[in-house]
């Protein structure tokens, strides 16, 4: 083994260990738990029917771990770099999973899903990009925005029923076209930031 390439393996058993570094905390265990909620939700949503409204709940509690994980990684101080690894990547396993069972009964429309789906890959992949060239791409509100307003679409597409005199599915088809315009337009602001802190 020659000299260079002892250092490689040093460095990178560095850099594994800076990345499992403090990775078991509660956020990221939050995190996990999204991830394991998901194919829950497939099973329930796909068994039956009358079981929407169950579906509806584990998809909402799946979100809510969404907020609470960062919520709990900034008020604790626990960022990891799994955590920013794992929280975007559960994020989006559970909406693409939510919405192609949605196409897949017929109470969204499949070019919708494939907007949003294709919006959340591209913002993943410029911020991935970003990390690697130091460049910071804020947080955006309509982004934030986006995610209650697809949150909410999605939980009323699920749910699909008649309650007094409001139309769920009505209401949720509302949302996820409100939904799909935030994503574009929080989108294309995520891609001028990252061209602007390239150039």
């Amino acid at each position: 083994m020659t000299m260079d390439s002892g250092r490689q393996q040093t460095l990178r058993g560095v850099e594994a260990a800076g990345f499992w570094r403090g990775a078991v905390n509660l956020p990221n265990l939050l995190t996990l738990v999204r991830i394991l909620l998901i194919p829950i939700f497939v099973i329930v949503f796909t068994s039956a029917p009358e079981r929407a409204f169950l579906a509806a709940v584990v998809f909402a509690l799946a979100s809510l771990t969404d907020w609470l994980d960062g919520y709990l990684a900034r008020r604790r101080g626990e960022i990891t770099r799994l955590g920013k690894l794992l929280d975007p990547f559960a994020d989006k396993l559970l909406v693409a999973s939510a919405l192609i069972l949605l196409v897949d009964v017929g109470r969204a429309e499949a070019w919708i899903a494939i907007v949003i789906i294709a919006r959340e890959l591209a913002v993943t992949g410029l911020r991935t990009l970003a990390v690697r060239e130091g460049v910071i791409i804020p947080a955006d509100a309509g982004g934030k925005a986006k995610m209650i307003v697809q949150t909410l679409a999605i939980i009323l597409l699920i749910v699909d029923v008649q309650v007094a005199h409001a139309d769920l599915y009505l209401a949720g088809t509302v949302a996820l076209w409100m939904a799909m315009i935030l994503s574009v337009v929080s989108g294309v602001k995520y891609g001028v930031w990252y061209w602007k802190g390239w150039g």
